[in-house]
Parts: structure tokens; sequence; C-alpha cells
């Protein structure tokens, strides 16, 4: 029997027998288990394969209809460890140009030590690809929907491109969550999540996943081993708690997030607003072609200089000031002083990450609620500083 993604968040990878009986998965919060001999396993939390990591990573694989998953500490450990599977010195990566900046100082800094070289493209522009393609490419990687100016590239072109060219695709689908978007439907061989956001949607852990096929995720899982990034089962259990509700909040978040970008788009005090879902967007006829939903991340530049900026934020009294997304509560940022902050000025002006900038992680508030505040918000602007 064919089950649906909210089914699958709810059964897939639970334990048959339930454990003693247990509805909800019992943390096993052992570093080590009892080893039988030469025929049975090495159980280990650094190996992940303790209960927790195991019921985990199955339920994960199934919600993108994939082989296999490996949850990791963070979504850092998940992105480097997957890169560093697939790239060794003397390699080529393509990679977007406009990514969270944690991946990219990761692919400036760090893969540029070990001698592998990244030239960056514009994911909404196949036809510019070959031209950055080298005997040397043996990936390519890209975001869903990209941090923080809220693009969709082509998606399904950029897995093309990899098959036809015998390289491997990469994707990070943090912002989409599996609900909005399923890397391997589209021939994607890597997804790879923060699961500190959407996945488990409650401000309370970090951790990450990397999606795939067997063949893929093998060598991922061998590299979180040798990093030791594997993630704790209590953490493990939070996540699996926190992913059961996933499918109401990222519908709740998608439709509250399109509402509150056009109420943002028509306000006097916005100079623009970035969200795929509006008709606006550039991104918009790539999203609807690939997205089930168009997310709950906006962002939006205030007219006006840093005053502007600075009132508003005050001014504010639902959203949290906080440098994380995907979460029950609306969450805001000015992406240059958090997820870009490590990114030089020159760096930001060509993602776009202005000063002005300011990134929304819409929450499961009423959304009559957030768009009265963010409204007022806007209104409180001093006249001089919106000039």
């Amino acid at each position: 029997m064919k089950k649906s993604i909210e089914t699958k968040l709810i059964h897939a990878g639970e334990p048959k027998p339930r454990v003693a009986g247990a509805v909800a998965m019992p943390i096993f919060q052992s570093a080590m288990f009892e080893y039988a001999g030469p025929e049975d396993e090495v159980r280990y939390i650094r190996y992940s394969n303790n209960p927790n990591q195991l019921v985990l990573q199955e339920k994960l694989a199934a919600l993108e209809n994939a082989e296999n998953a490996i949850v990791t500490s963070s979504g850092m450990a998940a992105i480097s460890s997957a890169l560093l599977s697939v790239l060794q010195p003397g390699d080529h990566l393509l990679a977007q140009n406009c990514l969270y900046g944690g991946t990219h100082k990761l692919a400036t800094t760090l893969l540029s030590e070990l001698g592998i070289t990244v030239d960056f493209i514009d994911a909404s522009d196949p036809s510019s690809w070959d031209d950055a393609l080298t005997p040397r490419t043996k990936a390519i990687y890209v975001e869903t929907i990209t941090n923080p100016m809220i693009e969709v590239g082509e998606l399904e072109a950029a897995s093309d491109f990899a098959r036809s060219h015998g390289i491997v695709s990469l994707i990070d689908n943090t912002f989409a969550s599996p609900i909005n978007f399923r890397p391997s439907e589209w021939g994607f061989d890597i997804s790879i999540h923060s699961a500190t956001k959407y996945l488990n949607g409650h401000s309370d852990i970090v951790a990450g996943v990397a999606i795939g096929s067997d063949e893929m995720i093998s060598p991922i899982r061998k590299r979180v081993t040798q990093l030791g990034g594997s993630l704790d089962p209590h953490a493990c259990y939070l996540l699996h708690r926190g992913l059961k509700t996933l499918a109401l909040r990222v519908e709740r978040q998608n439709q509250a997030a399109t509402v509150l970008a056009q109420v943002l788009e028509d306000h006097p005090a916005v100079a623009r607003v970035n969200y795929a879902g509006l008709a606006s967007s550039p991104s918009h006829e790539r999203a609807a072609r690939y997205l089930d939903g168009y997310g709950g991340m906006l962002s939006f530049e205030i007219e006006g200089d840093g005053v502007a900026v600075t009132s508003f934020m005050q001014a504010l009294e639902i959203p949290v000031p906080a440098p994380s997304l995907g979460s029950v509560e609306t969450l805001i940022v000015q992406p240059a002083q958090t997820s870009h902050v490590s990114l030089s000025p020159e760096e930001r002006a060509v993602a776009g990450v202005t000063d002005g900038l300011v990134r929304v992680s819409v929450g499961i508030e009423s959304v009559d609620d957030l768009v009265a505040d963010f409204v007022q918000a806007l209104d409180a602007i001093p006249k001089a500083a919106a000039v």
C-alpha cells in the first residue's frame, strides 16, 4: 500500500513490534551495546546505529522516497560530510552563487585548503553551466530555495546536468522540507537538511541529515563516523517527535508566508519582497513547477537607511530576533549580521545581502496577528529614516 507523506511522518521507520509496547519510541541513552561476537554488529553511537538513530534514519529516507539516510550533529556536519565524500584534492565543484553563509565559507576556505576548486554558477541559467565545467568537475551543489534571497533555480536541469556529465548532484532542501519538495523524485543524488529547522521545528536541538541511495549514503556515513559527527540519541528522540507534526506546521507556514508577503509587497515602506509565491518574483514560475508549496521563508528590504531598519525591528512584538528558522515561533534576522556575517562585504553584495535586508521565518501564530504586527512596525518607521 502506497502511503502519503502525512502517514509516513507518523508511522514510517517505527519498530515492529514496538519496544515493550511503547507507542512513543523510547530514548536509548546508551553509548554502546553488548557485543555477541564476530557475527554480531558492533553498535556504538558514533557509528550511527543506536536504535534511536536507526528508526529516525529510516523515517527520514521514507519521507523523500529514498533508500537511506544518515543523521548528523548539525546541518553543517551533513553538508561537510557529504561534500567530503564525493570530492578529493584536485577535484572541482560547481556551486550555486547564492548559498547559506556557512556553506559558502566552507566552499571558499576548507575545500580550497584541501585543494578542491569551486566555481559559482547562476542556478537559473543552465546555458551557462557548460562554460564552468572542467575535466575535474565531480559535483554540482544547489539549494531548493536559497538563503536568504528566496530564489528557486532550474532544479530539474541541475540534476539532469549532473547525470549527463557523470557528476554527483547535491541539494540543500532545508528551506523547502520534504513537504514542499522531495529531491529524489527530481533525480538528485543527495539531499541535505539542517534538521534544526523545519524537520524538528521547535527551536530545541541542532541536527542535520543527508538522504539518498544506499550507494551515496554509505561513503557519507563513513565520513560522519570518521569525523565524529553523529547525532546523540536524545536529540534523535526530539527530532523524531518534532517530525510527526511537520506536515501540519509547513502547511500553515506556507499559507501564512504567502499572506504576509503580499501585505509587505503592498506596503509603501517596503522596497522589495523576496518570496517565490509572489507573481512578481523572478522565481515564481520555477517554484510553481517544482514545489508543492512556496515555503515559510521570505525576505524583504525596507526603504530608507539603517535607522529605518532598526526602528522596524524594535517595534515588532511577535517575531523573535534569533538566528535560525523553521520553528513554530516566527523568527526574524538581518542576514548581514547573522547567517552571512562570515562573508566579506564584497561577497555579500554579490549575493544581494544588503544591510537593509530582513529575513523572516514565519511561524504558526495567527496570520492576522502577524500581519497586524508587521504593519504597525512598518508604520512606526520615522519618516526621515524612510526617505
